[in-house]
């Protein structure tokens, strides 16, 4: 098992548990206990749990991914002024990369929405695929793969090989958790490595992030900030965080600002 699959499965159990032990894990994952203890403190460092005297404990609050029911209703009338933004930048003739998340389904649903634009749209979700099924003007791509039924989409070696032999002239991207310094992360590590597929095969790469993402540390590496050309957000995103992305070179477009 590889260290990040071992890590995945700690926070899993931690799911399930308050506390667990350094020998029970290390006796489980058939690993040394100094193995053990040099995965859990990378999760502590990425605030995903609080270490203790032979173990650790749970914060549940880091690593929880809350279902896509429940991420629909947050920060709506944000999410849709994203997509708005967003629908901008997308010319007639365009070759589009729609990931999963609540706030590139408002995105699918605008495009739904104007079906005269001639698109051709690959995407991972199923929901996004349902909302474009029937539009005549867009060629819609699937990925295939393992279908997530706690965010509709779908990951691991499938989605990863058609995204590996594809080019697209825009990837959309969503995301958990956006911190300046460690990057876009994502709590379910086959979730990141998809999500890593469709950063290598966008031309450019905007991601769709409202306030709430910024400053927050998930398991799973997506991708450091310098790989993304722009992030679309709201008025709530912090000044000093955007500040610093764009001296890092992202353009950064706050939606419904001035």
């Amino acid at each position: 098992m590889f260290s990040n699959e071992r890590k995945q499965k700690i926070i899993e159990i931690l799911l399930q548990t308050p506390s667990v032990r350094v020998a029970e894990l290390s006796n489980l994952f058939q690993v040394s206990e100094v193995t053990i203890r040099r995965d859990l403190q990378e999760l502590e460092a990425a605030g995903l749990l609080k270490r203790t005297h032979g173990g650790a404990v749970s914060i549940t609050t880091a690593s929880f991914e809350p279902a896509l029911v429940e991420k629909e209703e947050e920060h709506l009338e944000e999410k849709k002024a994203i997509a708005r933004a967003a629908v901008d930048l997308i010319a007639e003739g365009d070759t589009i990369l729609l990931d999963a998340g609540s706030t590139t389904l408002q995105l699918a649903r605008l495009l739904k929405a104007n079906k005269k634009q001639r698109l051709t749209v690959v995407t991972n979700a199923l929901n996004v695929a349902w909302e474009l099924a029937f539009v005549e003007t867009i060629d819609l791509i699937l990925t295939g793969g393992h279908l997530r039924n706690r965010t509709l989409s779908a990951v691991g070696p499938i989605a990863d090989n058609t995204l590996q032999g594809l080019y697209v002239d825009k990837v959309f991207l969503a995301t958990n958790s956006l911190d300046v310094e460690r990057g876009l992360t994502t709590p379910n590590i086959y979730e990141a490595h998809t999500k890593q597929k469709m950063v290598n095969a966008g031309c450019e790469i905007i991601v769709l992030a409202d306030h709430s993402k910024f400053g927050r540390i998930s398991l799973g590496l997506i991708c450091p900030v310098t790989a993304v050309d722009r992030i679309i957000t709201d008025a709530g995103a912090p000044a000093e965080d955007l500040a610093r992305l764009k001296e890092r070179g992202v353009e950064v477009i706050v939606a419904g600002g001035n």
